[in-house]
């Protein structure tokens, strides 16, 4: 027997789906807004050094920035299980209602260790991000969470926001007063609170269905190694998304020997590129498949790290020198020629001093440049034979790294990694739909744990070697590692499930 749809269906269809948009839009904004307040301790204590109020040390201030990372990302776990527990929503009120309290007393410390307890009570925050996608997820089918999700994600744009605004607020308010960046905080917690009311009254209650039960049977995902996958897979995209959003800021500065003000702007366009990005990244692995996204996101991300990885250097190497060509007597030697007692005049390359080139005029050279010279090595009088050396080569190449190709290739660096955050994230709900919080809440742990750890190898890299650029190899490293790990899944699932087709497609 056919039915139709009723009048009254399909206005509740119609009346769910935009509540689930209206919910998205809601949990999009509130989680922007947390995720800004996560990052705020970069701009903010870069400030305080900057403008000696506080005499912090380059590890100090490391310490400060990474800390709520750290608390953000091991809260994941523990948020994602309360929200298959106690739904979404009120977990999310409640993490930027607890978070204000500690972003507000910023405002009133003033010895190192008050700002490190700080930071470790409103880095809570950043576990918000397990609550947005277990409540998020539960809103849309399996065919729309990847869009769902990748446009929730687009709140990582609130650290682009920090990195953006935070020092230009922080440049007014001490206008008058240096003291006066203690309003900064403030006013971090009341966005917060504010956020917080208008997120509870703009939204509904909702749980996956069939969640719940007792914690060993929430907890029981984690035994499956898929999980833990998704976790690197994350480390690499989110966590490499959280540390190069703040290690630009000091590349930036030391490499190209820019501004703090103008470092800011430009790092921002990485995050917000990955922030925006991951809304299509997350519409792609709905109709490509999230598999297929992460190929390509992987692919791409090694690709431009290895673009990233050439430095901005000067070479000096031996270049083409000049033998003589019998036995002979240097009978004239000049900065221009050498002449022999046979009458063979060789003429010299000369240095020329406007294509030495340095790093102090941006010259915005795109290719290496190289100039040679040649410099006598013997003397007037002095006796040579046939093939020994009259005049050393020199050849020097100044590769200048142009600051515009480096940023175009970070922002195509950072849509692949948008892609990457949101395919990982449409893989959860597909394989884990009644753990989505606990599931979610891990991979989100190991992607906040990466972000936290991947600045202080970045560090000791740079450390070890002298070269900054040391961290595009790590991360070049860290994403073949990846696609090797899914490549090697995905060959064992097609021998298992479609052996004969495996063997022909080989």
């Amino acid at each position: 027997m056919l039915t139709t749809p009723t009048a009254s269906n399909m206005n509740a269809e119609n009346h769910s789906e935009r509540l689930a948009w209206w919910t998205l839009a809601a949990t999009t904004f509130a989680f922007s807004v947390c995720f800004a307040v996560w990052m705020v301790n970069g701009p903010l204590t870069t400030f305080l050094v900057d403008r000696g109020l506080f005499a912090w040390s380059r590890s100090q201030v490391g310490m400060l920035i990474a800390v709520p990372v750290l608390t953000g990302a091991v809260m994941r776990l523990p948020v994602g299980v309360l929200c298959d527990r106690f739904g979404g929503r009120i977990v999310f009120c409640g993490l930027m209602l607890i978070s204000a309290v500690p972003m507000f007393l910023v405002a009133y410390a003033h010895r190192y260790v008050e700002f490190v307890l700080a930071g470790l009570g409103f880095g809570v925050v950043g576990a918000a991000f397990a609550a947005g996608v277990a409540y998020t997820s539960v809103w849309f089918s399996k065919e729309r969470v990847g869009t769902a999700l990748g446009i929730f994600g687009m709140g990582n744009a609130g650290a682009a926001a920090t990195s953006m605004f935070a020092p230009l607020l922080l440049r007014r308010l001490t206008a008058g007063d240096l003291e006066g960046w203690r309003t900064l905080p403030k006013l971090y917690a009341g966005l917060l609170v504010a956020t917080a009311v208008l997120f509870w009254f703009a939204t509904q209650d909702r749980r996956a269905a069939g969640a719940g039960g007792g914690m060993l049977a929430r907890m029981a995902p984690l035994r499956h190694v898929r999980v833990w996958r998704f976790g690197l897979y994350y480390a690499f995209f989110f966590g490499g998304f959280v540390a190069l959003s703040q290690w630009l800021i000091p590349y930036y500065v030391n490499v190209y020997t820019l501004p703090i003000v103008v470092a800011g702007p430009l790092a921002s366009i990485y995050s917000l590129s990955s922030s925006v990005l991951r809304a299509l990244g997350g519409w792609l692995s709905d109709k490509l498949g999230a598999r297929r996204v992460m190929y390509g996101s992987l692919v791409t991300g090694m690709i431009f790290c290895a673009l990233l990885f050439p430095a901005a250097m000067v070479i000096h190497t031996p270049g083409q020198g000049i033998v003589a060509g019998a036995n002979a007597t240097v009978t004239r030697v000049s900065a221009s020629a050498i002449e022999l007692s046979t009458g063979e005049k060789y003429a010299l390359r000369e240095k020329d001093p406007a294509k030495l080139l340095d790093f102090t005029v941006d010259r915005h050279l795109i290719l290496p440049s190289s100039t040679q010279w040649q410099e006598p090595v013997v003397l007037e009088g002095q006796t040579v034979r046939k093939g020994d050396l009259l005049a050393g080569g020199t050849t020097r190449i100044f590769f200048q790294a142009n600051r515009w190709v480096f940023t175009l290739f970070a922002f195509l660096l950072a849509c692949s990694m948008g892609f990457g955050m949101a395919a990982v994230y449409t893989h959860i709900p597909t394989y884990f739909p009644r753990e989505v919080g606990v599931v979610g809440g891990l991979v989100g742990v190991l992607g906040g744990l990466g972000g936290f750890f991947l600045p202080i190898v970045f560090g000791l890299l740079l450390d070890a070697t002298g070269l900054w650029t040391t961290c595009w190899v790590f991360l070049f490293l860290m994403a073949g590692a990846c696609l090797l790990w899914m490549h090697l899944v995905i060959r064992r699932m097609m021998l298992t499930g479609a052996p004969e087709l495996m063997r022909r497609v080989e």
